[in-house]
């Protein structure tokens, strides 16, 4: 039986949430960082020394009526090197722990403000079939992108739910705010609460 999760509820779990405006910040350097995180930084350009081609003098300094060139590598000509281009580098984000913690907050605030959050004693799919999964999830919730958070999952229920592109299935460990901002509804189950209250504290 599923009860909605309310403000009340989490204080009385110990996990600590923000109402109001503060935490808008942390959330905000958190999914920057997530998504810098992600960047590859494999952009790479030839410089100058680096394409290919001879280094000879095409021709003589003065008395040709052309422009001075020294080589055709040299930037300005088709095919030379290229100025200031991307190298490859990494584009991660370090954010401090606190920040982590004061976003998750924010976070779990908002979703449970807004009544998006559920809480059930437990959730498992014994019989490791979609059909019953999909069930399982409707009983639950009707929103179209759902969230599924608990201490652990058996390998039944991840079967069950690998197929099921709308609902992700996620240990209170390693849940993050960008998976739970993108959910339209999030099912927490009790095993869940004390991971979430440690990530919080």
């Amino acid at each position: 039986m599923a009860n909605t999760f309310s403000i009340e509820a989490a204080k009385a779990a110990n996990i600590q949430v923000i109402e109001g405006h503060k935490g808008d910040q942390a959330v905000h350097d958190l999914i920057v960082a997530y998504r810098a995180n992600r960047r590859s930084g494999t952009a790479n350009t030839k410089t100058r020394g680096e394409v290919s081609g001879s280094n000879k003098k095409l021709w003589r300094q003065k008395g040709t009526g052309r422009a001075r060139a020294g080589s055709v590598k040299n930037p300005v000509w088709r095919g030379g090197g290229t100025i200031f281009g991307p190298k490859p580098r990494s584009y991660a984000k370090r954010v401090p722990k606190q920040i982590r913690k004061l976003a998750l907050r924010k976070v779990l605030g908002e979703i449970i403000g807004a009544d998006k959050a559920v809480s059930v004693a437990d959730f498992s799919v014994a019989d490791g079939k979609t059909k019953s999964f999909v069930a399982a999830i409707k009983a639950l919730t009707d929103a179209k992108k759902v969230i599924v958070v608990a201490e652990s999952f058996d390998e039944q229920t991840y079967l069950a739910g690998r197929n099921v592109q709308s609902v992700l299935l996620m240990t209170a460990a390693e849940v993050n705010i960008e998976q739970l901002l993108h959910a339209n509804a999030v099912i927490l189950v009790e095993s869940s609460f004390e991971t979430l209250a440690k990530r919080t504290a």
